[in-house]
């Protein structure tokens, strides 16, 4: 920006955006202190670079203030592990039913975790029985992501809220 340019010739933009043509480097920081505005690359990778004539702190600063808007319009959304078993008793299933239902209340993703252990990786009609379970019970409130994802003795099944 202004000084800092290092070169010869630039290809000059006015501060109303019009195009002013090519000239010396001199001729262009000159129109630019003229206007008490600033001279500031554009395109440096062209040839003759590009500037142009415009409020530096200006552009910055609504530049920053464009970046806090985004930042703030962007949604989170976490995710939330519940670890069961393939055989768990019906009251444990309705606690951890509750804290899923409660997770995809709160819009965040909810990822079972179901952990085999013994002979129980044989019987994956356990699994499947268990999952279907969950599917029902969370009809209302999410779907599930993907499929069921099985990896040895764990199996992971995530949900996601309804929109």
């Amino acid at each position: 920006m202004n000084e800092n340019i290092k070169a010869d010739k630039v290809r000059l933009i006015a501060e109303d955006g019009k195009q002013v043509g090519v000239v010396s480097f001199n001729e262009a920081l000159r129109r630019a202190k003229e206007a008490g505005l600033d001279l500031v690359v554009v395109s440096p990778n062209a040839d003759p670079i590009v500037c142009r004539i415009m409020d530096y702190g200006k552009y910055n600063y609504e530049k920053q203030k464009k970046q806090q808007k985004s930042k703030k319009a962007q949604k989170t959304i976490k995710v939330k592990e519940v670890k069961l078993r393939p055989r768990i008793a019906d009251n444990d299933y309705m606690t951890k039913l509750k804290m899923a239902r409660s997770f995809l209340e709160a819009k965040n993703k909810v990822k079972f975790n179901i952990f085999l252990r013994g002979r129980e990786i044989d019987k994956k009609e356990l699994v499947d029985e268990l999952i279907e379970r969950l599917k029902l019970d969370l009809a209302d409130l999410g779907n599930i992501e993907g499929k069921v994802d099985r990896q040895g003795r764990r199996v992971v099944v995530s949900f996601v809220p309804n929109k």
